[in-house]
């Protein structure tokens, strides 16, 4: 769906008010704006700023960010510190609010109520504009908002079809768009979501606190997806077996599918690990018993240091003062996010034995650099194989899939591989003239 261009404030369309800094809350704007409407962003600048630094990889998004801006069809504006200011917006046809992202003034509670609901609920502003609700909390509490709120119109939208690296397409075309209503029936409120709705692979809509529910029970079941194979992975070890090979085989059944079988070093990013914080904050306060989401947090935590332990029982132990490439530091090939991913707890225990570390970040070098800007043990290296003569080891942690493995030139120096991803094929695994250890699978 192409991008529609507009020319300043004359566009024609709706004038929505998004609320918010996330890549979420950017993405909307772009989308809205591309819809034929034009948006009012208020957000915190600095927050505003590093998440689009964070985000530059994202050449779509920032080119239609970057001309919306130029075209005043974007029009960013400081967060006030009290929500009041916002509601006061006359010409508003829509207000999207993304909660993670609200100002700890708009939280404050009023009466059991978070003080922005306060202050919409004895604002002026006219009951029929709608308002959805964006993000990851603890269950219930967007349905608690929607019946604060004292107005009909009430939607929770949860973005369980962003994907990182591809964030406007996957907005723009959703595979999966859940919607929760507060008034059974009233999707016809909100035409401006129609074009969403009309191109999503799947949809549904029902109450909120339905949608809050599979939005928290999807995101789980994808991570204890994860955690189930990499438990399994430690066991394929032991036994010899490839688990790579074990979850082709898994695929093939139509039951489970191929999805999340990828035996690895975890799950990171944003989504997975919050939602599961969100669930286990829910249920500590319940009397329900969770030792499932207990043992998905643990695993994957300990997921993440195991590439390590590989690597430090294969030089028992002796590997103080040595040099290692990293390749690949982002949650997942194709985004330019380190949040959560495998690459801090492995840093942080190569550089204890004083190891230097030659990284090839692709996309997550700018983040990498910045989360740590004095450290001398880190190098970064533009190209893939340029230290690997000097290396003691080679770290695959992300690797694209569309990038062809240089298997000659590690081959070249006979370096041990230490494959976290599970980048490499049988084929190549068994070409290696070094050795190799990966998750589940070795030569």
């Amino acid at each position: 769906m192409p991008a529609k261009t507009m020319n300043n404030n004359s566009a024609v369309g709706n004038h929505c008010i998004i609320v918010g800094h996330s890549i979420d809350a950017i993405t909307t704007a772009t989308v809205m704006v591309s819809l034929g409407n034009r948006v009012s962003l208020y957000a915190n600048s600095q927050a505003l700023e590093n998440t689009l630094a964070n985000y530059n990889f994202e050449y779509q998004q920032q080119a239609l960010w970057q001309l919306y801006l130029s075209q005043h069809s974007i029009v960013v504006e400081s967060i006030p510190e009290q929500a009041s200011a916002v509601f006061g917006e006359e010409s508003a046809n829509l207000y999207w609010l993304f909660h993670s992202d609200l100002p700890a003034s708009w939280q404050k509670s009023k009466d059991n109520k978070p003080s922005w609901v306060v202050h919409l609920n004895e604002s002026q502003t006219p009951s029929q504009i709608p308002l959805i609700l964006s993000g990851i909390s603890t269950l219930g509490v967007f349905s608690d908002i929607a019946t604060y709120c004292q107005r009909p119109w009430v939607y929770y939208v949860p973005f369980v079809f962003l994907q990182d690296g591809n964030t406007y397409p996957s907005m723009l075309s959703p595979k999966l768009w859940l919607m929760g209503e507060k008034t059974k029936d009233s999707i016809d409120k909100v035409a401006v979501l129609q074009p969403l709705i009309a191109q999503a692979q799947q949809s549904y809509i029902s109450d909120i606190a339905t949608i809050e529910f599979s939005r928290s029970a999807i995101m789980s079941m994808l991570a204890t997806r994860v955690s189930f194979m990499n438990e399994w992975s430690r066991l394929a070890d032991y036994k010899g077996v490839d688990i790579q090979e074990v979850a082709n085989i898994m695929g093939l059944d139509t039951r489970i599918g191929s999805s999340y079988l990828k035996a690895g070093w975890g799950f990171g990013g944003r989504t997975l690990p919050a939602e599961i914080k969100a669930l286990q904050q829910t249920l500590d306060n319940t009397q329900v018993d969770h030792h499932l989401i207990h043992a998905v947090n643990l695993i994957n935590n300990d997921q993440k240091e195991l590439i390590f332990r590989k690597f430090w029982q294969y030089f028992d132990g002796a590997i103080e003062n040595k040099q290692v490439t990293i390749w690949g530091a982002s949650y997942k090939t194709g985004s330019g996010r380190t949040s959560e991913a495998a690459i801090h707890p492995l840093l942080r225990l190569i550089w204890s034995y004083n190891i230097t570390t030659h990284v090839y970040a692709l996309e997550a070098e700018s983040e990498l650099a910045g989360l740590y800007p004095e450290q001398p043990l880190l190098k970064f290296i533009a190209i893939s194989t340029e230290q690997l003569a000097n290396s003691d080891a080679l770290f695959v942690l992300s690797w694209p899939g569309t990038k062809r493995l240089p298997i000659s030139a590690i081959n070249e120096v006979v370096v041990p591989v230490f494959d976290a991803q599970n980048a490499f094929s049988k084929t190549q695994i068994d070409s290696l003239k070094g050795d190799y250890q990966g998750i589940g699978r070795r030569k």
